[in-house]
């Protein structure tokens, strides 16, 4: 059982990884990232997801100093990830866009390194690059993100260290049980990326039900889904009511039937591209 937001799971390596966390998907540098960030902290949330085609990692390193200072809190009590672009993706292109982003977000080291996107052909020599990333130190965690289980397949056959994390798209109506089932007989921590299938859910009938008898919202329900079913969760919010809202998810719990319920949802339906067919 999952009791509070700053509950951790532990990745295959031993590093522990909060359950919840804020992602930072599609909002831009100023004040409001600045804020959401530091809101986020203020209200115990310790996971802090952007990536370098966010365009958003030197606000993000702003509201992690600033939020760091006024809650008290040491940057070790943070976990932070980043995400290398499929552009940059090969071995010293990709250890240098580490550092461009360690030096944007001003933090000594990440707690998460992912691929973005399993591009063909080039994400074996971007992992090779996350491996020496990691051994040297300067990561305590490497994962993939938004890779199918063949992807998983094809990379696990030459890497020298599996993934401690798969990110992907998964909602309701994208439940993901092949790769959640691929993943955790790999010991491969599955993280849920729109979560919420940007809002698309929240006025789902039999979700609104099961909120109904718990006296909480769509959102609550499925972020507890996500938690139930052992899959690390960050939605995002940037208005402070919400990222607490969010968050107020650890007093209830929801029963076999009430998460075959949600799970009878899935419609293999995506609101990101597909892993297997995107152009970018």
């Amino acid at each position: 059982m999952i009791n509070n937001l700053q509950d951790t799971t532990t990745l295959s390596n031993g590093v522990k990884m909060p359950w919840f966390g804020l992602g930072v998907f599609k909002v831009e540098e100023g004040p409001e990232l600045v804020n959401a960030v530091k809101f986020a902290i203020k209200h115990g949330y310790r996971s802090i997801d952007t990536a370098a085609i966010y365009q958003n990692e030197e606000g993000v390193g702003q509201a992690i100093r600033e939020g760091i200072n006024e809650a008290g809190i040491s940057r070790e009590d943070l976990f932070v990830t980043s995400k290398v672009w499929n552009s940059d993706l090969g071995y010293e292109a990709t250890l240098e866009a580490y550092e461009t982003s360690l030096n944007k977000l001003g933090l000594d080291y990440l707690d998460l390194y992912l691929i973005h996107w399993p591009v063909e052909g080039k994400f074996k020599e971007a992992w090779r690059a996350l491996e020496t990333l990691y051994k040297e130190g300067k990561v305590k965690a490497i994962g993939v993100s938004n890779f199918h289980v063949h992807h998983l397949e094809d990379l696990l056959k030459e890497a020298e260290i599996k993934p401690m994390i798969n990110q992907v798209e998964l909602h309701p109506r994208l439940t993901q049980k092949e790769i959640q089932t691929f993943c955790l007989e790999q010991g491969i921590q599955m993280e849920a990326w729109s979560p919420l299938m940007q809002g698309q859910l929240l006025d789902q009938p039999v979700i609104q039900e099961i909120a109904n008898k718990y006296n909480k919202s769509t959102a609550q329900v499925i972020l507890r889904w996500d938690l139930q079913n052992g899959v690390v969760t960050i939605p995002k919010s940037t208005k402070e009511h919400r990222i607490i809202e969010n968050a107020d998810i650890f007093d209830f719990e929801l029963t076999k039937t009430e998460m075959k319920q949600i799970d009878d949802l899935n419609q293999n339906h995506r609101v990101g591209p597909d892993p297997d067919n995107f152009d970018f």
